[in-house]
């Protein structure tokens, strides 16, 4: 499996094409990833760019969980699935990212390409410029989320070793 580590800037030309950072090109010519497809994330205003592979394995786990027979949750799924569309490097690497979706992430030129595990975010420079959290409420939450459960593990494992 793919995972993609980085936080890299780069510019939009006037139509619309940008380059895929080095780093994330060669991880996909390594797996002979060739086709993209690209949706606006779910809950931020930024893009999110899935290899081939890992976008099948996202739609089939929504698929997996969200029943068929059921108006509203195939209502989620066609909202899921309608809002993609896939995009191909041209041989210099570089995708075009259709006004829409340009429109919809807030990006005029400068982006900022953020490795995300097996997916690549792509944020209007400005707005991947600030925090995503303030760094006491990261703590925190990141406390909340992965403390709890392992914490009086570790404790009790000093204790007896002391």
């Amino acid at each position: 499996m793919m995972q993609f580590l980085g936080n890299i800037e780069a510019k939009t030309d006037a139509k619309g094409r940008v380059f895929i950072p080095a780093a994330f090109r060669k991880q996909l010519q390594a797996v002979s990833e060739e086709r993209l497809v690209l949706r606006k994330d779910v809950y931020q205003d930024c893009l999110v760019l899935y290899p081939e592979s890992a976008w099948f394995a996202t739609q089939n786990l929504l698929r997996s969980k969200l029943n068929r027979w059921d108006a509203g949750q195939q209502m989620i799924f066609r909202q899921f699935v309608s809002d993609a569309e896939v995009v191909i490097p041209d041989g210099n690497g570089r995708i075009l990212i259709p006004k829409r979706y340009l429109q919809m992430a807030g990006i005029q030129s400068d982006v900022r390409f953020i490795g995300m595990d097996n997916t690549i975010e792509i944020w209007a420079k400005e707005r991947a410029d600030k925090p995503f959290m303030p760094s006491e409420a990261f703590s925190q939450a990141l406390e909340e989320a992965l403390g709890s459960s392992n914490n009086n593990q570790e404790k009790r494992d000093v204790i007896t070793k002391d």
